[in-house]
């Protein structure tokens, strides 16, 4: 995965003098910090070869792009203690894309496609959520991410993506991202982050993805409302009713770097939360 580097800047009114609109830096004390999580997994770079944390640098490209600082959040030993003590440090979260999530999670035993499971960043992952949503943290989950919303709320998941529309444009071979369309719902928090559809009696709006996915929701999860399909009917968005900003997409809105909008939406809830917490 590849992703662009830049520095972060916010527009601002400068000039003075000749009333010309410049660049501002954002000042680091403004910057929200957003948690993101990692893949824990076997991995090889120069003469090691050994479990380690990691993530693609696109994530973090798209969270500093987007105004915030970017901290990292690899599975560990998780309790419910642990959890609140993490994100009640952070002004947001985003549950990154991953490795499946384990089926006995929700009940089903495991499709022969379904990969072996994570069970210590699907229990680490859960209590994040669990409790961001108790203290109304800003979050959004992307992929794998938006699955673990819907299971840990108690929806279900298809395993085998497949098996429902007869292709593999989902995910067409390793490391190939599919292209297509979603349509999103208007009058959603969706809808508002891409500047369309928002409004009593708006138009349903599309957007270009990308999507790496071989599963996807099956039953929603109470308190999920679905935002977007693809072309075909797949669930590709939802959001939680109840909090100021809690979105899952299966799609993967970090590797488009021309497109930020989501994770500026996710930036600006960060720092409303912030300012809200500091004058509790």
């Amino acid at each position: 995965m590849a992703s662009n580097d830049s520095e972060t800047t916010s527009g601002g009114t400068g000039g003075r003098g000749n009333g010309a609109d410049a660049p501002v830096p954002v000042p680091v004390a403004s910057a929200p910090l957003i948690g993101v999580t990692t893949y824990l997994e076997r991995t090889q770079t120069g003469v090691w070869d050994v479990p380690a944390s990691f993530l693609p640098k696109a994530y973090l490209d798209a969270v500093t792009d987007a105004g915030g600082i970017a901290v990292l959040l690899p599975p560990q030993p998780a309790s419910r203690e642990i959890a609140r003590t993490v994100v009640s440090a952070l002004d947001g979260l985003i549950v990154a894309g991953g490795a499946d999530v384990d089926p006995a999670r929700y009940g089903q035993p495991p499709h022969p496609r379904t990969g072996a499971p994570r069970t210590d960043r699907d229990t680490w992952e859960d209590a994040l959520l669990t409790e961001a949503i108790a203290i109304e943290l800003p979050f959004l989950g992307i992929c794998r991410g938006a699955q673990v919303l819907n299971v840990a709320l108690g929806g279900t998941l298809h395993q085998h993506l497949p098996d429902v529309v007869g292709s593999e444009r989902y995910q067409p071979s390793p490391a190939v991202f599919g292209e297509g369309e979603v349509t999103i719902e208007p009058d959603t928090r969706l809808a508002a982050l891409i500047g369309s559809g928002a409004g009593a009696g708006s138009a349903a709006a599309t957007l270009p993805v990308h999507y790496y996915h071989h599963q996807a929701l099956d039953e929603v999860a109470d308190g999920l409302v679905v935002t977007a399909r693809s072309e075909d009917g797949v669930i590709e968005a939802v959001e939680l009713d109840g909090v100021p900003f809690g979105l899952g997409v299966q799609w993967h809105p970090e590797q488009d770097a021309a497109d930020r909008r989501l994770f500026a939406g996710l930036v600006d809830a960060a720092r409303t939360h912030r300012t809200r917490r500091s004058r509790a």
